[in-house]
């Protein structure tokens, strides 16, 4: 399917293009015929997802590929736990396609909006310190390169490629499948609860290494932050889920139908915003359940927002934390968003933000409408200090020289961009400034 004319714009509103054209193709083969168009016609080309970019790193000014049609399961092997995806299936349908084998995702983050093929491209992760982020679940990966060819990339096909295309920001070429090595299907018995934040500060890598995941929520203007930890279980383990009134009240209610309103009211009369927070943490994050992973791990997300994230050296997620806390506290910011910390195991990703070291992030976000530059700014210059690398999904600054010095596989990976994208055929404006042109 193609059409001309349109226009495109990601979920966070920050990003838009009206794109040549736009197709939106049925099979991998129809990504093929898409490039080689492209490249004949002297176009850019670029897949999109679901959106959930708050970056340009998805816009396509030349030839936009949708992948809406490119969903569902290629293959699944039980005994290995070896599952390929057509790229475009969003996270949220896996578990489902997964079930009858007896699998599941070994980590998720905690939005499961997004297709597979966006999620592993961006650096997508959830929390667990001794877990990677998404990619570090890829062992194959089919793509289109730039001159129409399939290649195909896992443990016995340029198997040394696969730290760079398994998180290759849409670099290299356009994904088609992607082979996820899963795990047994488990639960997880998940304990939400408040707690004082100066406490948590000072226990942290105590909370880190006593949960298999774990994770805080701050909300500025208050003194409490808001714990997740949860420990994984087996399958056969009694479930004991959320009372369906109960989570209604929490997650559809209160965290995003009251939580819409208030942020909305927030950018009229600011005032609002401290009491607010201080309510929040009254009302919510006070449960304790066992679930299916995906149901622990996953969030309902629907008010819309902006947010940066940066990748800290773990032990620096403390002092860069009091130092964000302390900057609103100065300035006086009435901050409707809560500060979210997550943790990450050591990969060998070369452009993952937890590449060569344990890693914490510390997000921010501001509501939609709100103009989230000074906020970011700021936050961004103590994420710089502390060693941070930014998200590439997520709003920041950074270009191509200050990244360089904070990737030791950088120039492989420009290397291999040269290699396989020669005339930039996959690339854009966001892809410049970090990467280079």
């Amino acid at each position: 399917m193609t059409r001309i004319g349109g226009s495109w714009q990601n979920w966070g509103r920050s990003a838009s293009v009206r794109p040549v054209r736009v197709e939106r193709p049925r099979s991998p083969e129809g990504v093929q015929r898409a490039v080689l168009a492209a490249v004949k016609q002297g176009l850019s080309i670029k897949a999109v997802g679901a959106g959930h970019s708050f970056t340009g790193i998805a816009v396509a000014p030349g030839v936009l590929l949708e992948l809406d049609d490119l969903q569902g399961l290629v293959s699944a092997d039980a005994a290995t736990g070896r599952v390929t995806l057509l790229a475009g299936t969003r996270l949220h349908r896996i578990p489902r396609l997964l079930a009858p084998f007896g699998l599941a995702m070994e980590n998720l983050g905690d939005i499961d909006r997004q297709s597979i093929a966006g999620a592993i491209s961006t650096g997508t992760h959830g929390t667990g310190a001794g877990f990677g982020g998404l990619a570090t679940q890829v062992v194959g990966v089919t793509m289109v390169t730039a001159d129409g060819e399939f290649l195909r990339i896992d443990d016995e096909r340029e198997s040394e490629l696969l730290p760079a295309v398994a998180l290759g920001l849409g670099a290299l070429g356009i994904i088609v499948e992607v082979t996820l090595q899963c795990v047994p299907a488990f639960v997880m018995h998940a304990i939400d609860e408040p707690a004082p934040l100066d406490d948590v500060l000072e226990t942290l890598d105590e909370r880190v290494a006593a949960s298999d995941h774990f994770e805080f929520y701050w909300f500025p203007h208050t003194e409490v932050a808001l714990t997740k930890r949860q420990t994984r279980l087996p399958e056969s383990t009694v479930r004991q889920p959320l009372p369906v009134v109960g989570r209604w009240i929490d997650e559809t209610l209160l965290s995003n139908g009251v939580y819409r309103v208030v942020c909305a009211a927030g950018q009229a009369v600011p005032a609002i915003t401290p009491p607010f927070s201080r309510l929040a943490v009254t009302l919510t994050g006070n449960r304790e359940y066992t679930e299916l992973s995906h149901r622990v791990l996953i969030q309902s997300r629907t008010v819309r927002f902006r947010e940066m994230e940066y990748a800290l050296p773990a032990e620096n997620v403390v002092a860069a934390f009091q130092a964000v806390r302390a900057l609103i506290a100065r300035r006086g910011w009435r901050i409707e968003f809560p500060i979210e910390v997550r943790f990450a195991a050591s990969d060998d990703r070369w452009l993952s933000t937890a590449h060569g070291r344990a890693t914490a992030y510390i997000a921010v976000h501001r509501y939609w409408r709100a103009d989230p530059t000074e906020y970011f700014g700021a936050v961004e210059e103590i994420m710089l200090e502390f060693g941070g690398r930014p998200h590439w999904g997520k709003l920041h600054t950074l270009t191509e020289e200050t990244l360089r010095e904070r990737y030791p596989r950088f120039e492989d990976f420009v290397a291999l961009r040269d290699r396989l994208d020669p005339e930039r055929r996959f690339g854009n404006r966001y892809l410049e400034r970090v990467l280079g042109s």
